[in-house]
């Protein structure tokens, strides 16, 4: 059987969770890409810019001419699957065909390893395409990554030797504006407060009575006085007592 206890605790629960749900959302309404007149792409924390798209001849990019063209923000990082996958998906919509689109990568000659270009380094994710490591023959100062479009995998190629034709710059999902007090999430406050309390009223109350009513039935209850017999027994007692008169 279901307490009043338990129809509170569910009661409060849902009314905190709307209003967290609520705060969240409208954090997020705040979040925006550049608007710096490219078509920016938001996925995640991150915004996406496809430099390249399709016409009718191919062109193609050194890793410094991309360098150039993303000027101000980053190469693309690729810091999860879920990113990878969206590059992957949405290429198509850009790009005719296989494309080979550089990673914001260097190699670090001094512990034997790719870092990305920015702030974070550390390759955490990785996708390197079959018989692929972190391992490479080409010159320190001349190795670069790509992402093919076609697969997600990741190849090691030259920077200069082997332009590429994808480019997809990248940063961070910015603030259009502080955040400000909402009157909806001030007033829904508000009535959240005010449901608290009347729920807790109203199992106060109900439990209230049910003390009372149990302990009205428990003064009312009858009991035989201690060590009074008896209407059988008392009968019984006379029936004697007649017997024994002479």
């Amino acid at each position: 059987m279901v307490s009043y206890r338990d129809c509170y605790s569910y009661a409060l629960f849902n009314i905190v969770l709307l209003v967290l749900t609520s705060h969240l959302t409208r954090g997020q309404d705040n979040a925006d890409c550049p608007a710096d007149g490219r078509t920016w792409l938001p996925f995640g924390v991150n915004c996406f810019h496809f430099v390249h798209g399709a016409e009718d001849v191919a062109k193609t990019y050194s890793f410094d001419d991309a360098k150039l063209m993303c000027e101000g923000y980053d190469l693309l990082t690729v810091k999860s699957a879920q990113e990878n996958d969206f590059i992957v998906h949405y290429s198509p919509n850009v790009w005719k065909g296989n494309v080979n689109i550089w990673l914001g990568m260097h190699y670090d000659s001094d512990d034997d390893v790719f870092r990305w270009n920015d702030d974070d380094g550390v390759l955490l994710y990785k996708n390197w395409e079959a018989g692929g490591s972190d391992d490479t023959d080409l010159p320190f100062m001349d190795t670069c990554v790509v992402l093919h479009s076609s697969t997600g995998q990741w190849e090691n190629i030259s920077c200069s030797d082997e332009p590429e034709n994808g480019v997809v710059c990248q940063t961070k999902a910015v603030w259009t504006s502080a955040p400000k007090s909402s009157p909806l999430l001030s007033a829904l406050v508000i009535i959240s407060v005010a449901l608290i309390l009347v729920v807790s009223a109203v199992v106060w109350f109900l439990q209230q009575r049910h003390n009372l009513g149990s302990s009205i039935l428990t003064l009312t209850e009858y009991h035989h006085p201690f060590g009074s017999p008896s209407a059988d027994q008392t009968c019984l007692v006379e029936a004697e007592e007649i017997e024994d008169i002479p």
